[in-house]
């Protein structure tokens, strides 16, 4: 479990389907150091598949702060009702 759990923010922000990679290897990223090694994986209902397979340098100390920490942005988020929601898509007028 300890080496999945930064990398499955499905608790945090539910079935983001095709988004589920990138944002657990955002996390993942915001955590890593030199040396760590990190299999992603996503496999779709389309038969598509893809693995990556990254080994951090020493490069990722200088990076990783140049944007907001993903489980930072996460805790920025504001629960809105339905009419707002719908707003939002634009499929009521207010």
């Amino acid at each position: 479990e300890e080496q999945y759990r930064d990398g499955l923010l499905t608790p945090y922000l539910g079935n983001t389907y095709s988004g589920a990679v990138p944002l657990g290897l955002s996390n993942i990223l915001d955590r890593g150091k030199e040396g760590d090694r990190i299999l992603a994986v996503s496999y779709g209902s389309g038969a598509g598949s893809d693995a990556f397979d990254i080994t951090l340098t020493e490069r990722i100390e200088e990076v990783k702060d140049r944007a907001p920490k993903t489980m930072d942005l996460l805790r920025r988020k504001e629960y809105i009702d339905y009419s707002v929601y719908l707003k939002y898509r634009r499929c009521i007028r207010v």
